[in-house]
C-alpha cells in the first residue's frame, strides 16, 4: 500500500516508529499463532518448520497454507516428520500449493530433521543450548541440512532476537532499505561492517523510543513487511509476497 508511503515517514523518529510498528509490526510467526516469547521448544519447533517453507522463492500465502497443512496432518516434531516419510511429505506439500518444491522440500525436511534427531535428540532450543556463539549458532543450523541457507536462517533468527541469547542475524536488506527511507539510518551499509552498525543504531534508536508491549523483534519485523510490502512495489510494481 504506496499510499501509506507519506503517513510512516512523516514526523519525529518516535512517531514515526510508532507508526510504522502499528501498521507494519505483527510477527510472521503471530499470523502463524505460534508463540516464541517463552522458548518453548514445540513453538520453536514450528517456527523452525515454518522458516523452511518462507525460505523458498514462493508467495508468503503459499508457504503459510502449506505450514498449516503440516501441523493438521501432526507434522509438529521432527519425529513425526521423519515418521511420515518421503511420499507423504511431498503430498502433504501438493495440498498446500507447494508443488514447485515439492519434491526438493521434502528430501531437504527429511535430512534436516533426521540430522536434528540425531545431533540435538530432536530439540531446537538444545542446538541453541550448545552454541557458543552467533556465529556458531547460525552454522550449526546450517549443518543440519544442506538445503537450510542464510535466507531461512535469517527468518528464523530475526523473529528469537532478544529471546534466544545468541540469535543475533545480520540486519536483512529489506530492513536496511526501509530504516534508510525513513530516515532512520544515514549509513549508507555498503559492507558487513557498516550493516552491522545500522543494527546497533536501530537498537539503540528503539531503545530510547520503546513502545509499551512492544520489543525490538517486532520493529525490526515492521521494517522487513515495510520494504516489502511498501518499497519494493513502489520500485518493481506489484509481486508476489515472500517474508525475507
Amino acid at each position: 500500500m504506496v499510499t501509506g508511503l507519506p503517513e510512516v515517514q512523516a514526523g519525529t523518529s518516535r512517531e514515526r516508529i510508532a507508526r510504522l510498528v502499528d501498521e507494519f509490526g505483527r510477527r510472521f510467526s503471530a499470523e502463524l499463532d505460534i508463540k516464541l516469547d517463552n522458548s518453548d521448544r514445540d513453538e520453536v519447533f514450528r517456527w523452525f518448520v515454518a522458516s523452511i517453507l518462507f525460505g523458498a522463492r514462493i508467495s508468503e500465502k503459499i508457504a503459510i497454507k502449506t505450514y498449516r497443512k503440516f501441523m493438521e496432518n501432526g507434522f509438529d516434531s521432527a519425529d513425526r516428520i521423519v515418521e511420515a516419510g518421503w511420499d507423504r511429505l511431498v503430498e502433504v506439500l501438493d495440498s498446500g500449493g507447494y508443488a514447485r518444491y515439492d519434491f526438493k522440500t521434502a528430501t531437504k525436511m527429511l535430512e534436516v530433521m533426521k540430522n536434528l534427531k540425531d545431533r540435538f535428540g530432536g530439540d531446537l532450543c538444545r542446538l541453541h543450548a550448545e552454541a557458543s556463539s552467533p556465529t556458531d549458532l547460525e552454522m550449526k543450523i546450517k549443518q543440519l541440512g544442506k538445503g537450510i541457507g542464510d535466507v531461512t536462517v535469517s527468518i528464523f533468527l530475526r523473529e528469537l532476537r532478544g529471546i534466544w541469547r545468541h540469535a543475533d542475524p545480520p540486519l536483512q536488506e529489506l530492513a536496511i532499505t526501509a530504516a534508510q527511507s525513513l530516515g532512520l539510518t544515514r549509513r549508507k551499509g555498503k559492507d558487513e561492517a557498516e550493516r552491522l552498525a545500522i543494527l546497533k543504531d536501530l537498537q539503540v534508536l528503539w531503545s530510547r523510543n520503546r513502545i509499551e508491549g512492544k520489543s525490538f523483534i517486532d520493529f525490526e519485523t515492521a521494517l522487513v513487511r515495510y520494504g516489502k510490502d511498501v518499497l519494493r512495489k513502489k520500485m518493481h510494481g506489484n509481486r508476489r509476497s515472500t517474508c525475507r
